[in-house]
């Protein structure tokens, strides 16, 4: 049994592929709506947050062999807790991350390695400005932002009831909330710029599917200041960023692949 943590839009395929290739896996995410993606597809899943003792029972419970860190670039928490988890138990731990995004050198683009950083340059540089970070780091920038005068924050934002209930506590007014589910196209996010007249755009590193390019490609053929998030910076013992690649050392580390499992039963 491999135990597979999704939390990208990619993940669906990856855990399809896994599936496909005779593994038997069960997928781990945090909410209901990533969930029903899932079970769309006829994979088996399980919904909630896990503590490091919670998983580790888990692992031991399924009898998981192997454990497929496919969580979003940005869930720090769920590296850490998913690498302890499975070195307590001597699971294989095995991360599957997409490509760093490559972004052109720009006057205008502007590089930072946290959360806090972002929101002090932002305060410093003043104006209109559009956070695309998602809601869990939303007091960092509420803190540095909300009731400056000369700064408008407009949070983009999944549209659910609990982002919403968040936004009025941090003071976050509706008339500057974007909820939204993307993808969202450079025709979208440039027409979301022109409407709330965003001179400085907040966005993470994230990579490959989050379509972080069209948001930065946008803002900057527009004249709008970025402020990128990198990664947090963690120690992969074994990271992977292609399918194939991570298919090869699933192979290698769990045995036969269902084709070749198939070929065996035959030859019986």
């Amino acid at each position: 049994m491999i135990f597979f943590m999704a939390g990208t839009s990619d993940a669906r395929d990856l855990a399809l592929a896994i599936q496909d290739a005779g593994y038997p896996l069960l997928t781990s995410v945090v909410t209901e709506h990533a969930a029903n993606a899932l079970k769309a597809v006829e994979l088996q899943v399980r919904v909630g947050r896990l503590d490091i003792a919670e998983m580790m029972a888990l692992l031991k419970e399924k009898g998981a062999t192997l454990l497929v860190d496919a969580s979003h670039p940005f869930a720090e928490e769920a590296h850490l807790t998913a690498m302890a988890a499975a070195n307590a138990c001597g699971v294989t731990y095995l991360r599957y991350e997409r490509s760093s995004q490559t972004f052109r050198d720009h006057a205008s683009l502007l590089h930072v390695d946290t959360y806090e950083e972002a929101a002090q340059l932002a305060a410093q540089k003043k104006g209109n400005v559009m956070l695309t970070t998602g809601s869990k780091t939303l007091p960092i920038f509420t803190a540095k932002l909300v009731g400056d005068p000369e700064v408008r924050l407009v949070a983009r934002m999944l549209p659910r009831v609990d982002n919403m209930e968040k936004c009025v506590q941090l003071g976050v007014g509706q008339e500057n909330i974007i909820a939204m589910q993307g993808p969202f196209s450079r025709d979208l996010n440039e027409a979301l710029y022109r409407h709330y007249g965003t001179t400085l755009m907040i966005t993470k590193e994230s990579g490959g599917p989050g379509a972080v390019d069209e948001k930065v490609e946008a803002a900057l053929a527009m004249g709008i200041e970025v402020i990128v998030i990198g990664r947090p910076k963690l120690d992969f013992a074994v990271s992977f960023s292609t399918v194939d690649a991570l298919l090869s050392e699933i192979a290698r580390r769990i045995g036969l692949t269902h084709s070749e499992e198939d070929e065996r039963s035959e030859r019986s």
